[in-house]
């Protein structure tokens, strides 16, 4: 066989091998772990449990550590608890929307590419994509990524502490007209803004101008 076919084939071998092996077991452990903690913070704690979900799901945008807060959020639906679903899903969409806000209100902190990739993570947003804030991560990370997390977590703590409830795990904003879908809609809009305002102001503080 030809190097260009066998490289392939070794790559993808020795990848899996070490993700089955070496690298599951602990990632596996780690996500059971955090799954347990968040279980533990429900009842008197859900201020901060709300809190919680939100800087996870804004830490890495679609990453094992938003993957471990979504899933303890789903799984609880089974269990007819709906607050920390509804938490966890405007926290996932605040970090696009502030930064498609940031690209608007602050212009001047952005690039031309950004400006036009704040008009896709707009629609991301509010279609409950997270990553579509990924592109401004990976450009400016140790400013971008606080203040996304910053703007989440004040998203997650309303929706707990108004009591907000998602029985449904995904849809983003098209999912808010649906009767008894999300319940407490008042406050969970204001969730939702609150957190997109606040990324959006810690971006125009902390980025420097373009």
């Amino acid at each position: 066989l030809k190097p260009v076919l066998i490289l392939p084939l070794l790559g993808t071998t020795i990848v899996g091998l070490l993700m089955i092996y070496v690298i599951g077991q602990p990632v596996a452990t780690a996500l059971a772990a955090l799954t347990a903690f968040l279980k533990n913070m429900q009842g008197a704690n859900a201020i901060l449990l709300g809190a919680i979900i939100g800087l996870m799901m804004a830490f890495d945008m679609g990453g094992p550590v938003n993957k471990a807060a979504y899933t303890f959020a789903t799984g609880l639906i089974a269990s007819q608890l709906y607050e920390p679903m509804a938490a966890a899903m405007v926290a996932g969409m605040t970090p696009p929307l502030g930064l498609a806000l940031a690209t608007k209100l602050f212009a001047d902190r952005f690039s031309a590419d950004e400006h036009e990739a704040g008009n896709a993570a707009a629609v991301l947003g509010i279609s409950f994509i997270t990553e579509g804030a990924i592109p401004f991560a990976a450009k400016d990370p140790f400013r971008v990524i606080p203040s996304l997390m910053a703007g989440s977590a004040v998203a997650g703590m309303i929706s707990m502490a108004v009591g907000a409830q998602l029985r449904v795990p995904h849809g983003g904003v098209f999912v808010l007209p649906i009767p008894n879908a999300v319940t407490n809609l008042g406050g969970y809009i204001i969730a939702m803004i609150a957190g997109t305002i606040v990324t959006a102001v810690l971006l125009r503080v902390l980025k420097p101008k373009a």
